[in-house]
């Protein structure tokens, strides 16, 4: 194993590594409000002890897509009293900025920015929490990097094609190649990597003496056929991949052996779920890179809140109690007690000795209560531990064992409270669900119009983005779009009809025809809310929480031309595609130009009127040697969505062949799910989803 002191050298990069770190969390609870900003204190802290050269961010630097003043405010103090000095960089910057920062109107790094006093720079891809969005495609990291005080990299124009261009930097003999992508839906991002649509360019000369380095915020693990990113999409060039998005701890690096690359994987920096894989111990990474070695040092974080986790499975302690005993419940929950107590007791002991600590820790107790025992009141329960804990309110958790099975004999059958249990959604995203449902939703009345992909995007802006219009504008855009296909198809009968609008549904699925429909109705959407003179909603200083997964981007402006020169840096060096010669350095412009149109409705229209609509807009058209040495189960945590409300009404065109009068609105309209009840919102997105897919399928089945 190399040294450390023999490492920090004139040709030694050292960087501090982190990802997931949710500032804002919790910020208005009373015990956990400060937690996400102290445990970034104590980052920034750490960076600046061990004189680092920069800071490399793995995404989610916020956990709200529209973070509060408050939140803002706090990380811009931590930035300024942290990486803002006399302190000279020791590094150069050697690739073309205008490049790498394109989507910034100041390009290029801002240490060398002549009005900034930096002392230790910050390099940042944005991550599902903190992603792009609204008209100009801003998030909370961009506020930071026109402030001066976050290098905003990663970021994709495109989604037809994606070319990463390293920020290539220098520290004495040592080259780094800095590689980064923000984060993209796994779904789109999979198909993109199939269809080698990903292109990661490499430096124009002595590629093999660069050290790579890549930054990922994706799912690690599978979540689905596609929902996630596999390690063997990457290029087998790179040294070492640092993984954000997976909030368990898993610093150590690990060596793909198809691949030949290590990858670490931080994990967040505050637990944001109680899930085991928030349990494991929170460490930050300490890398040492010279020449085309690294050295990995986990440095453990102090002022995390400690969180013990532990299962209790009942039907396991036939000794202690049976379903059939008298006051079994009184038994049961006496033996809780002690669990919980135990667990205190061993919180309080690991805490001794460490002051930065928070006192109060996170408890959570998951029984499972299958073979004929009954649940407890967990309210009551948990009001036992107000002062001990940190999260009194849900202290006890009651799970079962293949507690739903689907067994669907008609869409009447389908049990949704059953299947939004709290057990079966714990975890899960809003475009999950959508999933979920039309898979099940599937078996028996075959979706004949709506895509799980395009109504999950829809349903995922109209939570996460208060996008209000976006669901009616996707199901008014694909019914005028089908329209239109029938017409040219020149069918009549009602079951030409119904196979013809099966097989054009199944043509457009996983295509990019399929992300183009999201993205025109989600313009649609934007543009009825400027006709209407409501507030942007891109930019909200409010306090009002509001949860953000992930979602598609929306059209980014043209980035700004590149500013003036920032002295002798050595900036303008080209790079090329992998595996070939010397190549032009790409435009600074890449970003595709905005294409939001407006579309008239199709309402009050007979379905062969409707056939008029205007045309359909056209689609877009051998491995080098590594050496390391190192010194050195996943869960993605995604918060909920705050609320979820059903939105305007939508009427069907009508037809003068009598189809269903009836519009396509909520049959729930007075239900105002509280912000606290995830299950009840669930459930209003879940019927809401099946009134419009059989009310919109009548709509052209006529």
């Amino acid at each position: 194993m190399t040294s450390e002191n023999t490492l920090d050298d004139e040709d030694t990069f050292k960087i501090l590594i982190a990802t997931d770190i949710h500032l804002g969390y919790l910020e208005k609870d009373a015990v956990r409000g400060n937690d996400t900003f102290n445990t970034f204190d104590e980052i920034l802290k750490c960076a600046k002890q061990n004189q680092v050269d920069f800071i490399l961010l793995g995404g989610d630097l916020f956990h709200e897509n529209k973070p509060s003043r408050r939140c803002l405010h706090s990380c811009i103090s931590l930035l300024r009293k942290y990486c803002m000095g006399d302190t000279p960089i020791l590094f150069d910057v050697l690739s073309d900025q205008a490049v790498n920062f394109s989507n910034s109107k100041f390009p290029w790094v801002n240490y060398q920015d002549e009005n900034l006093n930096i002392s230790i720079p910050v390099f940042s891809v944005h991550g599902n929490h903190d992603d792009p969005t609204g008209a100009d495609g801003l998030c909370a990291l961009d506020l930071l990097s026109s402030a001066g005080l976050v290098n905003h990299f990663g970021r994709s124009q495109s989604v037809e094609r994606i070319e990463i261009s390293p920020v290539l930097l220098q520290k004495g003999s040592t080259k780094l190649a800095l590689y980064g992508i923000g984060s993209i839906p796994d779904e789109r991002l999979y198909r993109m990597f199939v269809n080698n649509q990903v292109t990661m360019l490499r430096p124009k000369e002595d590629q093999d003496q660069w050290f790579n380095l890549f930054t990922i915020h994706q799912n690690r693990s599978k979540h689905g056929a596609t929902n996630y990113i596999p390690e063997q999409f990457l290029d087998d060039f790179l040294d070492l991949v640092v993984w954000g998005h997976e909030h368990e701890c898993l610093i150590n690096p690990s060596r793909n052996e198809q691949r030949l690359f290590y990858v670490t994987q931080p994990g967040s920096s505050v637990a944001t779920s109680l899930s085991p894989g928030e349990a494991v111990k929170k460490h930050i990474g300490l890398l040492r890179v010279k020449g085309r070695k690294m050295n990995l040092q986990k440095i453990p974080l102090h002022t995390v809140r400690q969180f013990f986790i532990q299962d209790l499975v009942l039907s396991e302690h036939p000794d202690l109690f049976n379903p059939d005993m008298p006051k079994v419940n009184q038994k049961v929950e006496a033996f809780c007690q002690e669990k919980v107590e135990a667990m205190i007791e061993e919180a309080e002991r690991d805490r001794l000795g460490n002051p930065l600590t928070p006192e109060k820790p996170l408890i959570r107790l998951r029984v499972d209560y299958s073979g004929g025992f009954e649940a407890f009141n967990a309210t009551r329960f948990s009001q036992k531990f107000v002062e001990q804990v940190a999260n009194p309110k849900d202290v006890v958790h009651f799970i079962r064992q293949k507690e739903y099975k689907a067994k669907v004999k008609g869409e009447e059958d389908v049990d949704f409270g059953q299947l939004l249990s709290h057990s079966s959604t714990e975890g899960l995203r809003v475009e999950d669900l959508v999933k979920e449902y039309f898979q099940t939703a599937e078996k028996t009345v075959q979706l004949s119009l709506l895509t799980e992909q395009g109504m999950g995007k829809a349903v995922q802006e109209y939570v996460d983005k208060e996008e209000k219009d976006a669901i009616e504008e996707l199901i008014r855009y694909q019914l005028e779009k089908t329209q239109r296909h029938l017409q040219q198809r020149g069918v009549l009968t009602e079951e030409e009809i119904d196979q013809e609008i099966r097989r054009f549904r199944e043509s457009k699925k996983n295509t990019a025809e399929e992300d183009e429909e999201v993205q025109v109705a989600l313009n649609r959407a934007k543009a009825h809310r400027k006709e209407r003179g409501d507030a942007p909603e891109d930019l909200d200083l409010s306090d009002e929480p509001d949860f953000s997964m992930d979602s598609d981007e929306d059209s980014a402006p043209p980035p700004p031309t590149r500013g003036r020169g920032r002295g002798g840096r050595g900036r303008g060096q080209t790079t090329a595609r992998r595996g070939k010669g010397a190549a032009e350095p790409k435009p600074a412009g890449r970003a595709r130009s905005q294409k939001a149109s407006v579309v008239n409705p199709t309402q009050g229209r007979n379905i062969m009127d409707a056939f008029q609509a205007p045309p359909q807009r056209p689609s877009r058209g051998a491995v080098a040697a590594k050496s390391y040495t190192d010194e050195v189960t996943a869960s993605s945590s995604i918060s909920p969505p705050s609320s979820i409300s059903p939105p305007s009404s939508i009427s069907p065109p009508s037809s003068s062949i009598s189809p269903p009068s009836s519009s396509i609105s909520p049959p729930y309209s007075s239900i105002s799910p509280p912000k606290s009840n995830q299950n009840q919102m669930l459930f209003v997105t879940y019927t809401w989803l099946a009134d419009v897919n059989a009310s919109v399928a009548k709509c052209l089945c006529f």
